[in-house]
Protein backbone atom coordinates (compact mmCIF):
# COMPACT_ATOMS: atom_id res chain seq x y z
CA UNK A 1 0.00 0.00 0.00
CA UNK A 2 1.00 3.74 -0.77
CA UNK A 3 -0.47 5.42 1.68
CA UNK A 4 1.95 6.96 4.34
CA UNK A 5 1.93 7.50 7.95
CA UNK A 6 0.49 6.32 10.87
CA UNK A 7 -3.02 5.55 10.94
CA UNK A 8 -4.82 5.61 14.14
CA UNK A 9 -8.20 6.31 16.11
CA UNK A 10 -9.53 9.33 18.97
CA UNK A 11 -12.47 9.09 20.70
CA UNK A 12 -15.71 11.37 18.45
CA UNK A 13 -15.44 14.95 20.41
CA UNK A 14 -18.34 16.59 18.89
CA UNK A 15 -17.07 20.14 20.36
CA UNK A 16 -13.91 19.41 18.76
CA UNK A 17 -14.88 17.66 14.91
CA UNK A 18 -18.37 18.90 14.40
CA UNK A 19 -17.58 21.44 12.22
CA UNK A 20 -15.38 18.47 10.10
CA UNK A 21 -18.02 15.77 10.36
CA UNK A 22 -20.71 17.92 8.65
CA UNK A 23 -18.19 19.01 6.30
CA UNK A 24 -17.67 15.45 5.46
CA UNK A 25 -21.18 13.94 5.82
CA UNK A 26 -22.75 17.11 3.51
CA UNK A 27 -19.87 16.33 1.20
CA UNK A 28 -21.67 15.36 -2.93
CA UNK A 29 -19.05 11.93 -2.19
CA UNK A 30 -20.93 11.18 0.65
CA UNK A 31 -24.19 10.43 -0.74
CA UNK A 32 -25.05 7.63 0.49
CA UNK A 33 -24.63 8.75 4.15
CA UNK A 34 -27.73 10.27 3.66
CA UNK A 35 -26.86 13.68 5.11
CA UNK A 36 -26.78 16.03 2.07
CA UNK A 37 -28.83 18.18 3.66
CA UNK A 38 -28.32 18.08 6.90
CA UNK A 39 -27.69 20.88 9.68
CA UNK A 40 -24.54 21.79 11.96
CA UNK A 41 -27.50 20.35 14.65
CA UNK A 42 -28.82 18.08 12.64
CA UNK A 43 -25.08 15.67 12.70
CA UNK A 44 -24.83 17.14 16.22
CA UNK A 45 -27.81 15.06 16.82
CA UNK A 46 -27.11 12.26 14.96
CA UNK A 47 -23.51 11.55 16.46
CA UNK A 48 -24.84 12.43 20.35
CA UNK A 49 -27.33 9.71 19.87
CA UNK A 50 -24.85 7.47 18.50
CA UNK A 51 -22.58 8.38 21.65
CA UNK A 52 -25.51 7.57 24.02
CA UNK A 53 -26.17 4.45 22.91
CA UNK A 54 -24.72 1.43 23.94
CA UNK A 55 -24.05 -1.01 21.31
CA UNK A 56 -22.76 2.34 18.48
CA UNK A 57 -19.58 4.22 19.11
CA UNK A 58 -18.03 6.13 16.45
CA UNK A 59 -14.09 7.39 16.07
CA UNK A 60 -12.29 10.12 13.74
CA UNK A 61 -9.61 8.34 12.21
CA UNK A 62 -6.02 9.78 11.70
CA UNK A 63 -3.32 9.94 9.42
CA UNK A 64 -0.05 11.17 11.02
CA UNK A 65 -2.64 12.92 13.43
CA UNK A 66 -4.54 14.95 10.91
CA UNK A 67 -7.99 13.70 10.60
CA UNK A 68 -8.83 11.59 7.56
CA UNK A 69 -11.60 8.98 8.34
CA UNK A 70 -14.70 8.11 10.53
CA UNK A 71 -15.14 4.76 11.51
CA UNK A 72 -18.55 3.44 13.51
CA UNK A 73 -18.49 0.01 15.02
CA UNK A 74 -21.95 -1.37 16.35
CA UNK A 75 -23.86 -4.25 17.12
CA UNK A 76 -26.37 -5.64 14.52
CA UNK A 77 -28.40 -7.30 16.94
CA UNK A 78 -29.37 -4.06 18.19
CA UNK A 79 -29.65 -2.08 15.21
CA UNK A 80 -31.93 -1.81 12.22
CA UNK A 81 -30.12 -5.05 10.76
CA UNK A 82 -32.19 -6.88 13.59
CA UNK A 83 -34.53 -9.35 11.39
CA UNK A 84 -32.49 -9.38 8.44
CA UNK A 85 -29.11 -11.51 9.40
CA UNK A 86 -29.14 -14.55 11.77
CA UNK A 87 -27.13 -13.04 14.37
CA UNK A 88 -24.48 -14.78 15.49
CA UNK A 89 -21.91 -14.23 18.87
CA UNK A 90 -18.92 -12.16 17.44
CA UNK A 91 -20.60 -10.30 15.34
CA UNK A 92 -19.72 -6.44 14.61
CA UNK A 93 -21.15 -4.07 12.63
CA UNK A 94 -18.88 -1.45 10.97
CA UNK A 95 -19.19 1.88 8.66
CA UNK A 96 -16.17 3.27 7.49
CA UNK A 97 -16.17 7.15 5.31
CA UNK A 98 -12.74 8.56 4.40
CA UNK A 99 -12.54 12.46 3.99
CA UNK A 100 -13.53 13.90 1.03
CA UNK A 101 -10.04 15.43 -0.54
CA UNK A 102 -9.43 18.89 -0.27
CA UNK A 103 -9.93 20.52 -3.66
CA UNK A 104 -6.62 20.55 -5.47
CA UNK A 105 -5.55 17.79 -3.26
CA UNK A 106 -4.02 14.66 -5.41
CA UNK A 107 -5.33 11.34 -4.35
CA UNK A 108 -2.37 9.16 -2.86
CA UNK A 109 -2.29 5.83 -4.10
CA UNK A 110 -3.56 2.84 -1.54
CA UNK A 111 -4.84 5.19 0.73
CA UNK A 112 -8.67 4.01 1.02
CA UNK A 113 -7.54 0.62 1.11
CA UNK A 114 -4.71 1.31 4.06
CA UNK A 115 -7.85 2.91 6.38
CA UNK A 116 -10.28 -0.07 4.97
CA UNK A 117 -7.38 -2.27 6.04
CA UNK A 118 -6.41 -1.29 9.07
CA UNK A 119 -10.07 -0.73 10.22
CA UNK A 120 -10.46 -4.11 9.53
CA UNK A 121 -7.64 -5.22 11.75
CA UNK A 122 -8.73 -3.02 14.43
CA UNK A 123 -12.10 -4.65 14.59
CA UNK A 124 -10.68 -8.21 14.89
CA UNK A 125 -8.09 -7.19 17.32
CA UNK A 126 -11.06 -7.82 19.87
CA UNK A 127 -10.83 -12.04 20.09
CA UNK A 128 -14.48 -11.60 20.36
CA UNK A 129 -15.27 -10.65 17.48
CA UNK A 130 -15.62 -13.53 14.67
CA UNK A 131 -17.74 -11.42 11.77
CA UNK A 132 -17.76 -8.00 10.64
CA UNK A 133 -21.18 -7.31 8.96
CA UNK A 134 -21.77 -4.49 6.49
CA UNK A 135 -25.09 -3.25 4.76
CA UNK A 136 -23.72 -0.19 2.02
CA UNK A 137 -26.41 0.74 -0.29
CA UNK A 138 -26.70 -1.82 -3.19
CA UNK A 139 -26.09 1.29 -5.28
CA UNK A 140 -22.79 1.92 -4.26
CA UNK A 141 -20.13 -0.07 -6.24
CA UNK A 142 -17.22 1.47 -4.64
CA UNK A 143 -17.90 0.49 -1.81
CA UNK A 144 -18.98 -3.00 -2.39
CA UNK A 145 -16.14 -3.19 -4.34
CA UNK A 146 -13.62 -2.48 -1.54
CA UNK A 147 -15.18 -4.22 0.77
CA UNK A 148 -15.19 -7.35 -1.67
CA UNK A 149 -11.51 -6.77 -1.46
CA UNK A 150 -11.60 -7.14 2.16
CA UNK A 151 -13.13 -10.19 1.98
CA UNK A 152 -17.21 -9.90 2.46
CA UNK A 153 -19.45 -12.06 0.99
CA UNK A 154 -22.38 -10.04 -0.43
CA UNK A 155 -25.20 -12.59 1.09
CA UNK A 156 -28.68 -10.62 -0.62
CA UNK A 157 -30.45 -7.19 -0.79
CA UNK A 158 -32.35 -6.08 1.98
CA UNK A 159 -35.21 -3.29 2.08
CA UNK A 160 -33.93 -0.89 5.18
CA UNK A 161 -36.00 2.11 5.68
CA UNK A 162 -33.61 4.50 4.16
CA UNK A 163 -32.24 2.52 1.81
CA UNK A 164 -32.16 -1.05 -0.06
CA UNK A 165 -28.80 -2.43 1.21
CA UNK A 166 -25.98 -5.16 -0.01
CA UNK A 167 -25.80 -7.38 3.45
CA UNK A 168 -22.35 -8.60 3.64
CA UNK A 169 -20.20 -10.27 6.20
CA UNK A 170 -16.45 -11.25 6.83
CA UNK A 171 -14.92 -13.49 8.81
CA UNK A 172 -11.46 -12.97 9.99
CA UNK A 173 -10.50 -16.15 7.97
CA UNK A 174 -11.77 -14.52 4.86
CA UNK A 175 -10.09 -10.87 5.57
CA UNK A 176 -6.72 -12.67 6.73
CA UNK A 177 -6.92 -14.45 2.85
CA UNK A 178 -8.11 -11.12 1.10
CA UNK A 179 -6.08 -8.90 -0.73
CA UNK A 180 -6.48 -6.50 1.80
CA UNK A 181 -5.63 -8.78 4.92
CA UNK A 182 -2.86 -10.06 3.13
CA UNK A 183 -1.30 -6.18 2.51
CA UNK A 184 -2.05 -5.30 6.59
CA UNK A 185 -0.11 -8.24 7.43
CA UNK A 186 2.18 -8.23 4.98
CA UNK A 187 3.45 -4.46 6.83
CA UNK A 188 0.69 -2.40 5.97
CA UNK A 189 0.69 0.31 9.54
CA UNK A 190 -2.17 -0.68 12.06
CA UNK A 191 -3.89 1.46 14.03
CA UNK A 192 -2.08 3.02 16.39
Amino acid sequence: MSARGAIGLEPLDLDRHLELLHAWVTHPRSVYWQMQDASLEDVHAEYAAIAANPHHEARIGTVDGAPAFLVERYDPAHSELAGHLAPTDGDVGMHVLVAPLATGAEPVAGHTDAIFAAVMAWLFEDPAVTRVVVEPDARNEAIRAKNVAAGFVELQEIELPTKTAMLSTCSREAFAASSLGVEQSGGARALV
